[in-house]
């Protein structure tokens, strides 16, 4: 599994997602689609057009990883994750089949998802890319929209080490005559993304940059980038009539994201008395909007609970994180978690105050205990030290 596992268990090829969808008579085919690409904010556009599209009345399956506690997170439809037995179904019934092909953990999982949607017969699909996005397992889709909200250096040893370059792979989800929503970004990912939209004889819609005047249940400042994203999305796909949506839905489904689709670890307040704030900020633009809302919290100590994956820099979001918070490093449970003696030899340079821990559910314990009712705990660094805790 790349989830657990990381660079190992990465395969950029699309030759065994198109043997699996051949071996499953291609569901891929048997829905409409929107592709979410995007280094940050691509999970939470994603869920955003689910929950409009729901609450306008249609069928809406919603394809996202990694997951948090449950493996059928990924795969949901209406909300509601795949049945138990829809995956015991799915393997059993093609895991002998596809003994020579010998897919990957993803790759299996978004041919599960596709089926699922197809046999269920969802009105729309929306299909988060796991990582990139031109050789991505999900790129086999045809969407009606494809989406990119941003682009920032991650997964650099897979994607390039450059905006650029980055910029390429993910707009690699580009279809010939499919339109484009791209979200606010760099003017050198722009011009990359331009020039391939070009190449495919179809036009970039920007997202809009007016403030929106939807509420939201997704806190966090950075998210009206997400739902200006989103807004244009719908806004796309309504000019080709093939979904009646109105401004009630859109308002709706802005308002009621977490309720109606089951996002959670994006700014997540866990409890109160102390303050616990779970987010899944894992590379230096997700941490960089993550401290720029923490400024809008009134506290008297910032308490950290990290960990992060042994596959980031740590140089760069380290050089990001406040020097005046106390540190509780520890290890998420996935093999691919950095070791602890990694995590605090990479922290020397940085003087941070810090103690060490075995596990993210003992650093938080031993934070509460530390914490004064007007203190603020944080427990981020990746998606796997929030799951660590919403598992307990």
């Amino acid at each position: 599994m790349y989830q657990r596992v990381g660079a190992a268990a990465y395969k950029a090829d699309l030759s065994n997602t198109w043997s699996l969808a051949e071996l499953t008579d291609h569901p891929e085919k048997n829905f409409r689609s929107i592709h979410v690409a995007g280094t940050n904010g691509k999970g939470s556009t994603a869920h955003m057009l689910a929950s409009i599209f729901m609450e306008a009345g249609y069928k809406v399956g919603l394809y996202t990883s990694p997951h948090l506690v449950d493996f059928r997170e990924r795969i949901k439809m209406n909300g509601r994750m795949i049945p138990k037995q829809n995956v015991v179904d799915f393997y059993t019934t093609y895991s002998l089949k596809w003994a020579e092909i010998q897919p990957s953990f993803f790759e299996m999982t978004v041919l599960m998802a596709f089926d699922y949607f197809s046999t269920e017969k969802v009105d729309i699909a929306i299909i988060e890319t796991g990582m990139g996005g031109r050789l991505d397992s999900t790129n086999i889709v045809q969407p009606e929209v494809s989406v990119i909200t941003n682009i920032g250096l991650d997964h650099t040893q897979f994607l390039g080490n450059t905006i650029p370059l980055i910029a390429g792979e993910k707009a690699g989800i580009i279809k010939e005559n499919t339109p484009v929503v791209c979200g606010q970004m760099l003017p050198d990912a722009f011009e990359v993304i331009n020039r391939v939209a070009t190449q495919k004889n179809t036009l970039i819609h920007p997202s809009n940059t007016t403030t929106p005047i939807y509420t939201s249940d997704l806190r966090g400042d950075y998210q009206k980038q997400n739902i200006q994203t989103a807004l244009k999305t719908i806004e796309v796909i309504q000019s080709q009539k093939k979904f009646y949506i109105q401004e009630l839905h859109i308002k709706a489904g802005i308002a009621h994201i977490k309720s109606n689709t089951g996002l959670r670890g994006r700014y997540e307040i866990l409890s109160e008395n102390p303050r616990v704030i779970a987010d899944g900020g894992h590379n230096a633009a997700g941490i960089k909007v993550l401290l720029n809302e923490l400024k809008k919290e009134s506290y008297s100590k910032l308490r950290i609970v990290w960990s992060m994956v042994s596959d980031k820099d740590t140089t760069e979001v380290f050089s990001l994180l406040p020097k005046d918070a106390a540190y509780y490093f520890c290890e998420s449970s996935v093999p691919r978690a950095m070791k602890l003696a990694d995590l605090v030899k990479n922290a020397e340079p940085f003087d941070f105050a810090f103690s060490t821990h075995e596990t993210v559910k003992e650093a938080l314990s031993v934070a509460k205990k530390e914490s004064q009712n007007n203190d603020l705990i944080l427990v981020t660094g990746s998606f796997f030290t929030v799951a660590d805790v919403l598992s307990q």
